[in-house]
């Protein structure tokens, strides 16, 4: 165990070995498309933005550690429970990332493409209809400003909007009035 920014983190060997013991809650903190995509078994999905939203949600006590697919919007989910001071919050070296690569096991379940290739699609359909449009001549360039932004800053706002879309959502169980996924 080692401390991050002021918040302790653990090893995936050490949260496989607390997991098994019951000595923890894990919570992924990615978008729905990325948990279906693979996510650790017994995971709650609480999306960052909805952790941001509602501290609560990730439970009033004890230790919860946090993860994604590296460890940066883990170490974000930290410090948003360590100031609303309702759990004890842990983060997880290398993510999901560090898990797989580690040979633990990984749930997939079935849900939309992924966000990065939504973002792909969109990106590119813009950029066409840019290209063919005359009065959207503009699009082309906005969607390259956009991109060079979301790689120098690593956050993505077709990405954080696409996420909000109902095939982005996990549809509660027999929900059928959300769009279905794939």
């Amino acid at each position: 165990m080692q401390t991050l920014e002021g918040t302790r983190t653990y090893s995936v060997a050490i949260l496989s070995e607390r997991l098994a013991a019951g000595r923890t809650t894990l919570i992924d903190v990615r978008e729905y498309p990325e948990y279906a995509a693979g996510h650790v078994e017994g995971a709650r999905l609480v999306p960052l933005g909805t952790l941001r939203q509602n501290p609560r949600l990730a439970g009033d006590s004890g230790e919860v550690a946090l993860l994604c697919r590296s460890g940066r919007r883990a170490t974000e989910a930290a410090q948003i429970l360590r100031a609303a001071g309702l759990v004890d919050p842990v983060v997880v070296q290398g993510g999901l990332d560090a898990w797989t690569q580690a040979g633990l096991p990984v749930r997939r379940e079935k849900g939309p493409i992924s966000l990065e290739r939504q973002v792909r699609i969109g990106a590119g359909s813009l950029m066409l209809l840019g290209l063919l449009v005359p009065r959207l001549r503009f699009l082309p360039y906005a969607v390259g400003a956009g991109l060079v932004f979301a790689g120098v800053t690593d956050t993505c706002a077709m990405g954080m909007l696409l996420a909000r879309l109902p095939w982005n959502r996990r549809k509660p169980a027999g929900d059928t009035s959300v769009c279905p996924t794939q």
